[in-house]
């Protein structure tokens, strides 16, 4: 755990989640929540919208879920994204997105939830020469952007994600809608993909895993991946945190290279012609002990901040003092509340700092960065 506020605003930095779940060292230990999650099925409904559900603190990391997103692209042992614009041809360098997009994904703890974010909220952190802000741009219903970016490798990432939770009585669903795009700017190369939906399964045993088909396409290069990331059936673990796909041409849907392997372990691709297996992730290497950002410059950090939105909780949450926890978290949400009665009284329309927001029936949220490039954020990744 990092604090940091003796010069600006008080931040709170804790360890990215890693592929062990709770490893040895980690600042956060979740309390056993088994009874208290099935103490909530009494105020949800089968197919229950969860966004507008407020969970105690009990229930949350002490982190936002805009620092879980933006982790997710900056919390990385080895630089598998400047790896994507390198390969020697369009193939070699789709095999290497679809390994970075696989390193996006986290094995999550079971029964804790990060923080919705309010309107408004940002973070901002750099890894390198990689800067990555997001916002927070829409609170009902929720939708976050991402802005990423690397002058060095040249390579620009925007995503826009409205993640939609829903209660089915065993188990939770969450389909995260919207698209990411990633952009090699070298290779005039533009790749366009989706996520998994995230499920939490409270019955008949509990865990949590990213299951559902995501297609990754170039239409420059004309390739296409297609994933499928599977779960473990209703009696058995052998298909646990599994992926099975395929790479291959668009216009004529010749397969090329045959994708296999566990997300949480190593997946490969096989070249249907000469039969030559290659690794494109591994796990262990890539999410094993990674560092804590630290604040390099406090007195340029926003207010808006994740870690300084809701540092007082995450204190709270990490000394186990419930109750302030609790009074601290509920005078966020209050705030969050007035303010939006306030814009509805004045009939204002909240708009976004550092996107344009659009919504139609057709393409659902898309957003568009303010800035070309992302600038070096006060928080930082050591290298």
């Amino acid at each position: 755990m990092v604090i940091e506020g003796e010069v600006g605003p008080r931040v709170i930095l804790t360890a990215p989640l890693s592929l062990e779940e709770e490893s040895d060292d980690a600042d956060y230990r979740a309390p056993n929540l088994l009874q208290r999650i099935l103490s909530l099925f009494s105020s949800v409904r089968p197919g229950s919208d969860l966004t507008r559900i407020q969970l105690p603190p009990l229930f949350n990391l002490p982190k936002s879920q805009l620092q879980c997103y933006g982790e997710s692209v900056y919390c990385i042992n080895n630089d598998m994204l400047s790896k994507c614009g390198k390969g020697e041809n369009s193939l070699e360098r789709l095999k290497s997105v679809v390994g970075w997009s696989i390193s996006t994904l986290r094995p999550l703890m079971f029964g804790v939830a990060p923080y919705n974010p309010i309107l408004g909220e940002t973070h901002h952190a750099s890894r390198a020469s990689l800067n990555v802000l997001l916002e927070q741009v829409s609170h009902h219903p929720p939708v976050t952007a991402l802005h990423a970016t690397d002058e060095k490798e040249n390579i620009e990432m925007i995503w826009c994600h409205n993640p939609v939770p829903k209660f089915y009585g065993t188990k939770i669903e969450t389909e995260v809608h919207g698209k990411k795009e990633l952009r090699l700017l070298n290779k005039q190369e533009n790749y366009v993909m989706n996520s998994p939906k995230l499920v939490i399964k409270l019955l008949p045993y509990r865990g949590v895993d990213w299951i559902g088909n995501v297609t990754i396409k170039c239409e420059e290069s004309d390739l296409q991946a297609d994933l499928c990331y599977q779960g473990a059936s209703f009696l058995s673990n052998k298909g646990y945190r599994s992926i099975k796909g395929k790479i291959f041409v668009t216009s004529t849907s010749k397969t090329i290279c045959e994708i296999n392997g566990h997300w949480d372990r190593s997946v490969t691709t096989k070249d249907i012609t000469t039969g030559k297996v290659n690794e494109i992730y591994n796990a262990k290497e890539s999410l094993s002990g990674m560092k804590t950002p630290i604040v390099k410059d406090p007195k340029v950090v926003m207010s808006s901040e994740s870690t300084v939105v809701w540092a007082e909780v995450s204190q709270s949450i990490l000394t186990r003092n419930w109750d302030k926890a609790k009074q601290s978290k509920a005078i966020i949400e209050e705030k969050e509340r007035e303010f939006a009665k306030e814009r509805k009284s004045k009939s204002e329309i909240w708009i976004p700092k550092h996107f344009r927001v659009s919504y139609s029936n057709e393409l659902g949220w898309e957003s568009t960065p303010n800035e070309r490039w992302v600038p070096q954020a006060p928080i930082i990744v050591p290298s």
